[in-house]
C-alpha cells in the first residue's frame, strides 16, 4: 500500500487504519498457524489419550470419600471372594527347636484346639484338562446287534477341543485384549504347544457359531427408544480400504458391527425405519437416520467439553463454559447417587436446575463468538456448541437420555486396546466374526454374566436351539445350569 503525497491529508489516517488491520490479520493468521502447529506436534509427538480430567473425578471435585462407603465395599469384596475362592487346608507343626519349655526345660506338650489359623491368597497358575469319555458299549445276547453310548455335544463336528477352550480364546482376546499370539506364548510356557493356526481357526469359527446370538441383540437395539452409537477405524490386512467398527447401545445391551467404509450406511441398514432418539456425536454418517421421518438426534455435551479444554492453553476464559459443563454433571450425579435417573424426580432436577445452566451456557457462548476468530481453536469450540445447540440440549427434556455419548466411547475403548495388540484383521469375514464376538462378550459383561461360564454352556446348546427360542440364550435372559 502506497501512502498519499500529503502528509496533512485524512488519507494518512485511513492508510493507518488500514495498517492496523493489515496487521491484525497476521496476529490472527499467526495465532492459528501457532495452534495448527501444536496440534500436529500433540498428534506426532504426544501422548496418544488425552490430559483432560474425566467428568467423573470432576464431580468429585471438593468432597471427601466416605469411610463407611469405603468399608462396606471392602467388606462386600472379602466376602466375594470367600465364597469364589478355594480353601486349602495345611497343617503347619511348631519345629523341632520350638518344642522347648524356658520355665520347667520340659518337652511335653499339649495341642489346643485345632490351631491358631492364618491364611493366604494363592493363584494357581490355569492348566489344561483332558477329558476321555469312555462310551458304554453294549451286545445284545443274541449276538446280532450292539449299541454305543452317543458322542458328547460338541460345539461343530470334527473338533478335539471343549467349548470352554474356546471360550477362553474369545475372552481373552475380545474382553481382555490379549492377541492369540500372545495367548499361544503363555500356553508354550505352562508346557502346552498350541498351534496359533488353530487357535485362529476356533476363535473365528466359534464367531460363527455366535453370530445368530450377536444378530439378535442388534435386532433389539434396533428396537429400542433410545441408542446410543459410535464407530473406530479398525484396519484390515491387504486393502487399501479404512474399515471401521461401530458400537450400537441400548439399556444392558452392547452390540458391534464391521464395515468396510465409514459411511451412513452401516448406521442406516441397523436403524433405518426406526424411530426415537439416536444418541452420537456430530459426524455427518448419522444423518441418513436423524431426519424428519427418522430419529430424533441427541447431541453429546461431553464433545464440546472437550472442545474448550483444548481452547483453553491460548483462552483462559474457555474455564467458564468447563465450569458450567461440570455444574450439569454434579446435578446428573446427584440424581444417581439418590437413585432417581430417568424418573420423575431425575426430570425435575434437569427441567429446574440444568436447563438454567445451559441457558447461562448459552449467553455467555453469545457474549464470546464475537471476541474469538472464527477459525481459533476457542472459535471453533463456541460454533461447534452454537451450531449444535438444539441436540446438546435435547437431554434437558427427557431424563432417559444421557447428557453425553462417553458410553459408547467406553465400548470401543476394548477395540483400540485390542487394535494395537493385533493391529488388523484377516478379511471382512473375520471382522464380521471379531464383531459378533465382541457383542456377546460386552453384553455379557454389561449384564454381570460371566462370559466363559456362559460361552461354555451356550456353545454347546445353540445348534440344538430352534431360532424361535433363541432369545433363551441371550445373556440378559441366560440361566446357569444346575452344578
Amino acid at each position: 500500500m502506497v501512502p498519499p503525497a500529503d502528509e496533512h491529508d485524512c488519507g494518512w489516517k485511513v492508510y493507518a487504519l488500514a495498517l492496523q488491520k493489515q496487521l491484525a490479520d497476521v496476529v490472527e493468521k499467526q495465532k492459528e498457524q501457532q495452534e495448527q502447529l501444536e496440534a500436529v506436534k500433540q498428534k506426532l509427538f504426544g501422548k496418544s489419550r488425552e490430559k483432560m480430567p474425566p467428568m467423573s473425578r470432576e464431580v468429585q471435585r471438593g468432597t471427601h470419600p466416605d469411610p463407611e462407603k469405603t468399608k462396606l465395599t471392602r467388606q462386600a469384596n472379602a466376602e466375594l471372594r470367600a465364597k469364589k475362592l478355594e480353601t486349602e487346608l495345611i497343617d503347619v507343626p511348631v519345629p523341632t527347636a520350638a518344642r522347648h519349655c524356658p520355665k520347667c526345660d520340659g518337652r511335653e506338650f499339649t495341642a489346643l484346639g485345632t490351631g491358631k489359623p492364618s491364611s493366604v491368597t494363592e493363584y494357581v497358575p490355569g492348566y489344561f484338562r483332558k477329558r476321555i469319555f469312555r462310551r458304554e458299549t453294549l451286545a445284545c445276547r443274541c449276538g446280532q446287534h450292539l449299541v454305543t453310548a452317543p458322542v458328547p455335544d460338541k460345539v461343530f463336528d470334527k473338533t478335539q477341543y471343549g467349548p470352554g477352550f474356546m471360550a477362553h480364546l474369545v475372552v481373552s482376546k475380545c474382553c481382555d485384549s490379549i492377541p492369540i499370539h500372545r495367548i499361544e506364548q503363555q500356553f508354550a510356557r505352562l508346557g502346552v504347544p498350541m498351534a496359533r493356526s488353530t487357535m485362529n481357526e476356533l476363535f473365528h469359527r466359534t464367531g460363527e457359531v455366535l453370530a445368530p446370538i450377536a444378530a439378535r441383540i442388534l435386532a433389539l437395539i434396533a428396537q429400542s427408544n433410545i441408542v446410543l452409537a459410535d464407530e473406530t477405524p479398525l484396519p484390515m490386512q491387504d486393502t487399501r480400504k479404512s474399515p471401521y467398527i461401530w458400537t450400537f447401545i441400548a439399556d444392558n445391551l452392547i452390540a458391534y458391527r464391521f464395515s468396510l467404509s465409514r459411511s451412513g450406511e452401516t448406521p442406516k441398514a441397523i436403524l433405518g425405519g426406526t424411530q426415537g432418539t439416536l444418541v452420537v456425536d456430530m459426524y455427518t454418517g448419522y444423518n441418513a437416520i436423524t431426519g424428519v421421518h427418522g430419529r430424533e438426534r441427541a447431541g453429546c455435551l461431553a464433545h464440546a467439553r472437550r472442545k474448550f479444554f483444548k481452547a483453553l492453553p491460548s483462552a483462559s476464559e474457555a474455564q467458564v463454559a468447563l465450569d458450567l459443563i461440570r455444574d450439569i454433571y454434579v446435578l446428573e450425579d446427584k440424581a444417581k447417587q439418590a437413585g432417581d435417573r430417568g424418573n420423575p424426580e431425575h426430570a425435575r432436577l434437569r427441567r429446574e436446575e440444568c436447563l438454567p445452566l445451559m441457558d447461562k451456557l448459552y449467553v455467555w457462548l453469545s457474549q464470546q463468538r464475537p471476541l474469538h476468530p472464527p477459525k481459533s481453536v476457542m472459535g471453533k469450540a463456541i460454533q461447534y456448541s452454537m451450531k449444535n445447540w438444539q441436540a446438546l440440549t435435547r437431554f434437558v427434556t427427557n431424563p432417559e437420555i444421557p447428557p453425553d455419548n462417553n458410553r459408547s466411547e467406553r465400548a470401543l475403548r476394548v477395540v483400540a486396546l485390542g487394535r494395537k495388540n493385533y493391529l488388523f484383521v484377516g478379511s471382512k469375514d473375520g471382522g464380521e466374526n471379531l464383531a459378533a464376538l465382541y457383542t456377546v462378550v460386552a453384553t455379557c459383561v454389561a449384564n454381570e454374566i460371566e462370559p466363559i461360564a456362559y460361552l461354555t454352556d451356550v456353545l454347546t446348546r445353540l445348534e440344538s436351539t430352534p431360532s424361535s427360542e433363541i432369545d433363551a440364550l441371550l445373556p440378559q435372559n441366560w440361566v446357569p445350569p444346575p452344578t
